[in-house]
């Protein structure tokens, strides 16, 4: 994928970039049946499409293939994006990209889902996609419960029924050496050695604030407070504990 230039005979490493205020202006005048500002749209976002298909490219798909669907899925955002709301294109067909993807991997895909787990699963996608085009955000996992009138679990059930599952003994890396597999790549992520090196460093940067700089952080971060209710407590002004509070985060990262 990296070292491949051409993917459906474009040529990757001359694809146009639009800025975002050109992107808002073509999104407005395509809206309103220009088919040339269309065009633009599409020729002007397939960087976006392969940023999208890359996280894609470990399943043995071919990119040619991934690529095709990705920009299916980039101009259903084209033709669904909204533009009297305050809010990226990016945001928006990221979503729609990675959708159609994963609908055309879902459907070539050789293991056996019953049917009304598959049913349930198609209404929740298009219960997801009719959201995403009316508010440009992805819902939650209750608001497609609540749309559809289902119970959460049947929703989570039935998103877990159509992921492509991965082998544990899936290569990952291969570099003339011993090839490392998924299964080399899961541990424990809270009670490793990485872990508790990190908490220790993150102990030791912490004792070298001032014990001002302490309190507003603990205040700040571990008790949720704002940093108005914490200028209230400690004595000093908002901006006086926006300063510190900025002091202190940059003394610890540079301490660790």
């Amino acid at each position: 994928m990296q070292g491949k230039v051409e993917i459906c005979g474009v040529n990757t490493s001359k694809l146009k970039v639009l800025k975002s205020e050109e992107t808002m202006e073509l999104l407005k005048r395509a809206r309103g049946g220009d088919m040339e500002a269309r065009e633009q749209l599409i020729a002007g976002n397939l960087r976006l499409v392969l940023s999208v298909i890359q996280k894609f490219t470990n399943r043995g798909e071919n990119v040619d293939d991934l690529f095709q669907v990705g920009c299916i899925g980039l101009i259903k955002a084209i033709d669904n994006f909204n533009t009297d709301l305050d809010v990226r294109f990016s945001t928006y067909g990221v979503p729609m990209i990675v959708g159609e993807i994963r609908r055309y991997l879902r459907d070539n895909s050789s293991l056996r889902v019953s049917r009304s787990m598959r049913d349930t699963a198609y209404k929740v996608l298009q219960a997801k996609e009719k959201y995403i085009s009316e508010h440009q955000k992805e819902p939650t996992i209750e608001e497609i419960a609540k749309i559809l009138e289902i119970k959460r679990e049947e929703v989570v059930f039935a998103l877990d029924a159509i992921v492509d599952p991965v082998s544990l003994y899936e290569p990952v890396y291969d570099h003339g050496g011993d090839t490392i597999c998924v299964m080399d790549q899961v541990r424990d992520s809270k009670n490793t050695d990485e872990s508790w090196l990190e908490q220790i460093a993150l102990k030791e940067a912490m004792n070298r604030l001032s014990d001002r700089e302490r309190k507003i952080l603990n205040l700040r971060f571990f008790e949720g407070k704002t940093q108005m209710e914490v200028s209230a407590e400690v004595g000093i002004s908002q901006a006086q504990v926006s300063r510190l509070e900025k002091n202190a985060i940059s003394q610890i990262k540079k301490n660790l």
